[in-house]
This record gives structure tokens, C-alpha cells and sequence, in this order.
């Protein structure tokens, strides 16, 4: 029977889509459960998620947001450049620290970076954005093969888990894997209000299934309007559109989108 461990990245917050996407996990029956980090950030109540992390044993890593959460640092370490993307991203993290109790921090500030561990005999590496930068946004468009298998042959792994930019994909290179899990936290531009986590299966061979998870989507937009976070940020999950973080976006990736 093959060995199955269910993970996701990017909760930002979004509590409802954790929520059913724990629930989902638990009527398929996987007992193993990780998250790759950026716990907060764009939703509303921050401290909402960690219980739920707490309550279903899932196990951790530290995001870009959690290590500057965790150590107050000045900014989200998110990684853009453009000027519109860094307001988003400064007002989406002054709340969210402001939002984050002390013992929540201090949980964040004691993740580990990466996680290693042994699935049916493969070796699994969990990161956030790449096992050399965890603020690294590997795009499926952009990022080749070499560098992957570089990546899997520098870091000994025969699989990689990563998050970070938002989308999820997946690529099988010389008997070795990246997976992109994806993210709970917001839609991946694609005109859908549903978000994504992966079950990474593991026997012979190696599979993934990208999982949908449906959740009121509405209450939460409600929520972030009470919380009077941006607009935008309610529009992307009231649409399944992006309307920030796309000057981030390969000219492929933007094209799939709306904008």
C-alpha cells in the first residue's frame, strides 16, 4: 500500500479553507499532515489558524512571513521588487503582526526551516520557496529541469516540496520530483474561488493529486471588510482573480490569468 502524506503552503490566515481542507484530509484517512509555511499574511485574524495547526498535529516549517513575524523583523522578506507589490505586501504585514499574539510568534520563531523525512523509501525535503532560498519563487514556466535535478543531486533529495509563489505544478526529472504544492491561503488567479492542497503518494513510483478545497469563500471577504483590509486582496477572493503579486507573475503564467 503506498505511504501517503497530504501538505500545503500559504494559509495566510485563511482559517475556513484550513478548516476544510483539514477536515478533507481526515475523510481520506492520512494521518501525516504538513504545512510549508507563511501561516499568516493577507486574510483576516491571524490567530485564528494556529489552534487549528495545533489541534490536528500538523507539522510546520517556517515561511518568509513566520521568521519575520517570529522575529518582528521590519518587513514580510517576500521577495518583490515592484514598488505597487510592496505596499500590499507592508499593509498586509503591519496588521498581521500587529494581529499575531506573543505566544504565536514565539511558536513561529521556533519552526524549523526545513523538514526531512523518508516516504516509502524516498527522500522528501519540505522548504518553502527552494532548498537554497526560502524566499525563491520557482515558477513551472521558468525554472528548468537542470536546475531541479541540481537542486534534488546538491540538497540529496529525491523530492522536493515547495510553495511559496502561489501556484501549485509538479515535474519528474531522472526518477526525481518537485512539487509546488500550492496554497490554502487565496485562489491561484484562475477565476475560481477554490484553493489547493497536494497528497503526495509514494509506492513504487511517486504520484501527486492536486486537491481542490471549496469553503465559504464569502464569509471570509465579509470578514476581511470588517478587518478593512484592501480591497483587493476581497476582490481576489470573492473573484479567484489576483490583483496584487502579478508584476511576480513569468509573462506565461500571466497570460493563464485575467490580467
Amino acid at each position: 500500500m503506498a505511504e501517503r502524506i497530504a501538505v500545503f503552503g500559504g494559509i495566510y490566515s485563511n482559517y475556513l479553507a484550513l478548516q476544510a481542507a483539514l477536515a478533507d484530509v481526515q475523510l481520506r484517512g492520512i494521518g501525516d499532515v504538513y504545512c510549508l509555511g507563511d501561516v499568516g499574511a493577507f486574510g483576516p485574524q491571524p490567530n485564528r489558524v494556529f489552534p487549528l495547526l495545533r489541534e490536528h498535529g500538523v507539522r510546520c516549517i517556517q515561511g518568509n512571513y513566520d521568521n519575520s513575524i517570529g522575529h518582528e523583523l521590519p518587513d514580510c522578506q517576500c521577495g518583490y521588487t515592484d514598488p505597487r507589490d510592496n505596499y500590499f505586501a507592508r499593509i498586509s504585514y503591519a496588521y498581521t503582526l500587529a494581529g499575531t499574539s506573543r505566544d504565536n510568534r514565539a511558536w513561529l520563531r521556533e519552526l524549523p526551516l526545513e523538514r526531512r523525512l523518508t516516504v516509502a523509501g524516498r527522500r522528501a525535503l519540505m522548504c518553502h520557496g527552494s532548498p537554497r532560498r526560502m524566499n525563491e519563487f520557482l515558477w513551472d514556466s521558468t525554472t528548468s529541469s537542470h536546475f531541479l535535478r541540481h537542486l534534488a543531486e546538491v540538497h540529496e533529495a529525491d523530492i522536493i516540496l515547495a510553495t511559496h509563489t502561489g501556484i501549485k505544478w509538479q515535474r519528474h526529472f531522472d526518477g526525481k520530483h518537485f512539487v509546488n504544492v500550492g496554497v490554502l491561503g487565496r485562489p491561484e488567479n484562475d477565476g475560481t474561488t477554490n484553493v489547493w492542497y497536494a497528497i503526495l503518494s509514494v509506492d513504487t513510483d511517486v504520484s501527486v493529486e492536486f486537491v481542490p478545497v471549496a469553503y465559504d469563500h464569502d464569509r471570509l471577504a465579509h470578514e476581511m471588510a470588517a478587518e478593512r483590509l484592501p480591497d483587493e486582496f476581497i476582490e481576489t477572493i470573492r473573484t479567484g482573480w489576483w490583483t496584487t503579486c502579478l508584476e511576480v507573475l513569468p509573462s506565461k503564467e500571466r497570460r493563464r490569468g485575467h490580467n
